[in-house]
């Protein structure tokens, strides 16, 4: 008969064990916004508005977790946005302050801005909208100017790694030809590659205030009913325009896909553990349907099992804890 159990003893489970998760592997997102006090997100409770003031605080814990590093969003108030976006391209927008901030304090950490418009918009969506025969639709090729734009403000702040969001066509290849002309050759793009029209993104929307005020994403985000080919065809197209990194999100409903992408591009690939699953998560613990740590841990070794290198989870911090505590 044969016996796997003879390799799950005490003394042997570990020496065999595969998956490794360490705080290395995992960057915590990061809402910013101008002042007050910290916000806590109703529907993501232990995630917070953090105000640009007490960020060294959240770095330095950062720094003292282990955390492979943190990635930036801006949150604005509802009056400060406008059509165009204007603040993710400011030289004094939120992000761009944040960052300037960070790496003088904690040059040591690595800070990553999401490269997006928005949560900088007034109609919720991430380029330019445009009225046409069909009614509103966001106008590709006017965003990419928006994004490069952006990203170049970034890498000016002193941002160690853009990475766009906003699944524009031709994105990375317009951020990687206005960082090289801009002096910022040496910055890397974490590209969200394959980025899917998801209902798990339901409490980031409440966070940063950047839910569509009309249609929805389904035009420029991925089709979950799509095959395999729709993710293969545009992390090749990031891959070829010059993405560094390549993001997969949301994480756990996608699996396969991080897989597969796994097994054919020559390049780090990232998971976003986004709100929703953090939030489904938060909530049947809170209720006592599932053991959190158990649970958390559990999703974020199967990300780690699948491919990717580095994962965005909210719960960064407190895994960072556990794995000390083990």
């Amino acid at each position: 008969m044969e016996r796997p159990r003879r390799l799950r003893s005490p003394l042997l489970r570990s020496l065999v064990a595969e998956v490794e998760l360490s705080p290395r592997h995992l960057v915590l997102p990061v809402f910013v916004k101008e002042g007050g006090e910290p916000e806590e997100v109703s529907s993501m409770p232990g995630v917070f508005r953090h105000p640009l003031a007490q960020l060294p605080h959240l770095a330095e814990e950062v720094l003292k977790a282990g955390l492979g590093g943190a990635i930036l969003f801006g949150v604005l108030p509802e009056e400060e946005k406008d059509s165009l976006g204007h603040g993710a391209y400011a030289e004094e927008g939120i992000v761009q302050r944040a960052i300037r901030l960070l790496k003088r304090e904690f040059p040591e950490l690595l800070v990553m801005a999401d490269t997006c418009l928005c949560e900088y918009t007034d109609h919720g969506h991430c380029g330019v909208v445009r009225e046409g025969p069909l009614g509103f639709y966001v106008d590709n090729d006017a965003t990419l100017e928006l994004l490069a734009k952006t990203a170049l403000s970034q890498a000016q702040a002193g941002a160690d790694v853009v990475a766009p969001s906003a699944m524009m066509d031709g994105q990375v290849k317009a951020i990687r030809e206005a960082l090289d002309q801009g002096g910022f050759a040496h910055v890397p793009i974490l590209s969200y590659a394959v980025k899917y029209a998801s209902a798990f993104y339901g409490p980031f929307r409440e966070a940063a205030g950047s839910a569509p005020q009309f249609g929805d994403r389904t035009g420029y985000q991925m089709d979950p009913k799509a095959g395999l080919w729709d993710a293969l065809r545009e992390a090749s197209l990031d891959d070829l325009e010059g993405a560094d990194m390549l993001m997969v999100k949301p994480a756990l409903p996608y699996l396969d896909v991080l897989f597969a992408l796994k097994g054919r591009f020559s390049k780090p690939l990232f998971a976003y553990q986004v709100s929703g699953e953090y939030a489904m998560l938060k909530a049947a613990s809170q209720r006592g349907w599932l053991d959190e740590r158990r649970a958390v841990l559990e999703s974020l070794y199967a990300l780690r099992r699948a491919g990717a290198q580095g994962i965005l989870t909210y719960y960064a911090l407190e895994v960072a804890r556990w794995l000390k505590e083990a």
